[in-house]
């Protein structure tokens, strides 16, 4: 099972190093996942094998064990012919020896299958054993390899990102923001500078009459108040020296 260790050892705290080092470790898992089910399939043809010695050792077993019985029944049968003298008692007893001698025969065959039996049902059972556990390890290994596919997706994202990131050029994109604050900070001096020249430009009524606030309804407008009585009386201004005379 060194196939294992050779996997995932990539798994290992002390094995990052290695990790970073490999050409495609995606690949390499599934590659091993590959010999995996290759050694899966062997055992499985293997179990087959061994199973089909353990059938046929258990069909001799049988009958090797249905034979002695069949020679101990023949054996009986011939004694009991001589007994009733249907059968010359040497040549039952002749007979008789010989089935008997058959009879150990097969159940010393019988207890060599039976012993075989065991075996091969031993090696079934350790074999079967091992492709279950093979079994697991490989479906472990499968959802392993498909967590690793999502995480280097998303890292290979992350690391685009990031590398896109760090090829932005802080100080660069600072100055130029500062070229930009100082052209904005330009285009507002120069438009002050036009509103300055365009106040220049006003002649001396102008400014005068946007100081004394000149009013802009007509003479001819004033007028047709005053007829309509719209307009508030003026108080003509006190003469210098007069005085209200008292009341008596």
């Amino acid at each position: 099972m060194g196939i294992f260790k050779r996997l995932f050892s990539i798994g290992k705290a002390e094995a990052h190093s290695v990790l970073d080092k490999l050409e495609d470790p995606i690949k390499m898992t599934e590659q091993g996942i590959r010999d995996l089910k290759e050694d899966l399939n062997k055992s499985l043809q293997g179990l087959a094998e061994i199973k089909a010695l353990a059938i046929r050792a258990k069909n001799d077993n049988a009958k090797f064990i249905n034979d002695a019985k069949t020679y101990e029944q023949k054996a009986i049968m011939l004694l009991q012919r001589a007994q009733t003298g249907q059968l010359a008692p040497a040549e039952a007893d002749r007979l008789a020896s010989e089935m008997l001698r058959m009879k150990e025969t097969a159940e010393q065959e019988a207890q060599r299958t039976a012993k075989e039996l065991a075996m091969h049902e031993r090696s079934v059972a350790t074999v079967e054993q091992n492709i279950n556990k093979l079994k697991s390890k490989i479906s472990t290994y499968e959802n392993e390899l498909r967590t690793l596919k999502a995480r280097a997706k998303v890292s290979e994202a992350t690391k685009n990102i990031n590398k896109q990131l760090a090829q932005i050029d802080s100080s660069s994109t600072i100055a130029m923001l500062e070229r930009m604050k100082e052209k904005v900070a330009r285009d507002e001096a120069l438009a002050q500078s036009y509103g300055a020249i365009a106040l220049e430009g006003k002649t001396i009524d102008e400014e005068v009459d946007k100081v004394l606030g000149t009013s802009t309804q007509t003479d001819a407008l004033l007028e047709l108040k005053a007829k309509m009585g719209l307009l508030p009386p003026t108080t003509p201004p006190a003469e210098s020296g007069s005085s209200t005379p008292p009341t008596p």
